[in-house]
């Protein structure tokens, strides 16, 4: 049928058509909800002077992490940095550009990228650096700042499930930063853990309609912990 996406046969080939100084939007918060797999598949491509758009860079060993070690991100637009060792070293020694946004104004930027906002006001981030040659305006007597929206070339998502039209449906806090980049990018390529045939996901539950997906690449998730944390003995 020719609503049907294309279903890739390998996330070497989901992702064979990024090319170097691509801009893309990647899913997750920490090590949950990330499009694992599409990303080592980036890492083998060895595409080169990205700019990422993503909640944080991952861990040193694991998700964006492994492009930052590779020395494949340029510039990295998020609002977290605290967990990747590598992050902090490459930023100190002037290799990567980094644009640190508040996480809500993130998540909005996105948002409004994806719905064809050019730029909105907003009042965190008023009075400190990140202000600093931003156009800013009162209203009712507060002080807003402009930001733009955000858009991306590419935009790899993870969902629990997705049918051969593109709908997606996410795994409770895999949905993070995940439906609103699926609308954000020029191309939206879902990693999915269960591929089903159209009208098996009940329509009322689907958090991304297909009309933002363009392709989809089935794979299974190896769950990693970003942190572990244990209680100590008595």
């Amino acid at each position: 049928m020719k609503d049907m996406k294309k279903i890739y046969s390998s996330f070497e080939e989901a992702v064979d058509q990024i090319e170097d100084y691509s801009t893309i939007m990647v899913g997750g918060f920490g090590l949950v909800g990330i499009p694992e797999n599409l990303i080592m598949a980036l890492v083998e491509k060895n595409v080169k002077h990205l700019t990422v758009i993503s909640n944080n860079c991952g861990v040193d060993d694991w998700g964006l992490g492994l492009l930052l070690k590779n020395k494949q991100i340029d510039k990295m637009i998020g609002s977290y940095v605290g967990e990747n060792k590598e992050f902090e070293r490459q930023v100190l020694e002037g290799e990567l550009e980094v644009e640190l946004t508040p996480q809500g104004t993130l998540a909005e930027r996105i948002r409004a990228g994806g719905a064809g906002i050019p730029a909105f006001y907003t009042p965190a981030g008023v009075g400190t650096p990140i202000a600093e040659g931003k156009e800013t305006r009162m209203f009712q007597g507060k002080e807003y700042m402009l930001v733009t929206g955000l858009t991306a070339d590419f935009t790899l998502v993870r969902a629990a499930k997705g049918d051969r039209f593109g709908n997606l449906v996410y795994n409770k806090t895999a949905r993070n930063f995940n439906p609103e980049m699926a609308t954000a990018g020029e191309v939206t390529i879902a990693e999915v853990e269960e591929l089903v045939e159209t009208g098996d996901l009940d329509a009322e539950h689907i958090h991304t309609p297909g009309i933002y997906v363009q392709g989809l690449v089935q794979g299974e998730q190896e769950k990693r912990v970003e942190r572990l944390t244990l209680r100590q003995e008595a």
